[in-house]
């Protein structure tokens, strides 16, 4: 009726919706109850979390960012109110496979048979490669992914899908982590199956692993980044040029996913943080 005043006398609109003129003035000069004051402020506290995560969060890493500063809230009761507020998350869709195989060179045998369980960091890495479309044409990135915090430990960006751009992204994780006696799950594409990634890894005492031709699920993990980066990134930008793409992927793996985006396998918590509540919890003196 408020909304409508303008159009329609408010005496009219009364007898319509069946209310008293006195009824109406006095609910209108009533101060809103305690929820209504409690959901604005929330509503508040969730639009700007959505913001911060560039319009990717649904309700449940909104709940969890919420629970993790201080605030009890139930996820329905943010479900309800980002609804009220237009708000949404992004949803996935499958990214494209990038690698093909080479039938003239053998495959590294499958050591991880999609058990991709790891208790600690360093013990298993998965990567693989997907395009970054612009204007220019495509930028190829290839990652390396820890299995143990679904943390980029790796990646590098090329012109090309020559064996150049999985093997430094391959030395970036090695710089970075230092591991010893590591297994890195690929899948048959020629770049990971070339002499030069395997003099590699021969090289820093790496374990190669390779699943099977064709089935997703045996590099699911990787493919779940893709998917992620593809929903929350390339599908809201164009690239006019490489260089900007360059910058987008870098700003998005170094300044939103590794520290900031919130994994439900991980207890909502981010890549970094999961990895050093971990480290926190076995440094502290057992009771």
């Amino acid at each position: 009726m408020t909304a409508n005043q303008a159009q329609f006398l408010i005496r009219s609109m009364c007898e319509v919706f069946g209310v008293s003129r006195s009824g109406f003035y006095a609910w209108g000069d009533r101060s809103p109850c305690n929820r209504a004051v409690e959901d604005a402020a929330l509503s508040q506290r969730i639009t700007a979390i959505h913001t911060a995560s560039h319009q990717t969060y649904g309700a449940p890493r909104i709940h969890a960012e919420l629970r993790e500063n201080g605030t009890a809230v139930g996820r329905k009761r943010v479900a309800r109110l980002m609804k009220a507020s237009g708000l949404a998350g992004v949803s996935r869709r499958r990214s494209a496979r990038t690698t093909i195989r080479d039938d003239r060179v053998r495959p590294a045998s499958d050591l991880v048979d999609r058990n991709f369980y790891a208790d600690a960091p360093n013990r298993l890495w998965v990567a693989d490669i997907t395009y970054i479309p612009t204007w220019a044409g495509f930028l190829y990135l290839a990652v390396v992914l820890d299995a143990f915090s679904r943390r980029i430990v790796g990646w590098s960006m090329a012109n090309n899908l020559k064996t150049q751009v999985v093997v430094d992204a391959m030395n970036m994780a090695l710089a970075q982590r230092r591991p010893t006696n590591v297994i890195h799950h690929s899948d048959q594409g020629s770049q990971y199956t070339s002499v030069a990634f395997g003099l590699r890894c021969k090289e820093a005492n790496v374990r190669p692993s390779m699943g099977s031709v064709g089935d997703a699920y045996d590099n699911a993990m990787c493919e779940s980044f893709f998917a992620t980066l593809e929903c929350e990134l390339l599908d809201r930008r164009k690239f006019p040029t490489k260089a900007e793409a360059r910058m987008a992927v870098f700003s998005f793996i170094e300044g939103c996913y590794n520290p900031g985006r919130r994994h439900s396998a991980l207890g909502y918590k981010s890549p970094i943080e999961y990895e050093r509540s971990v480290k926190a919890a076995s440094q502290s003196p057992s009771p």
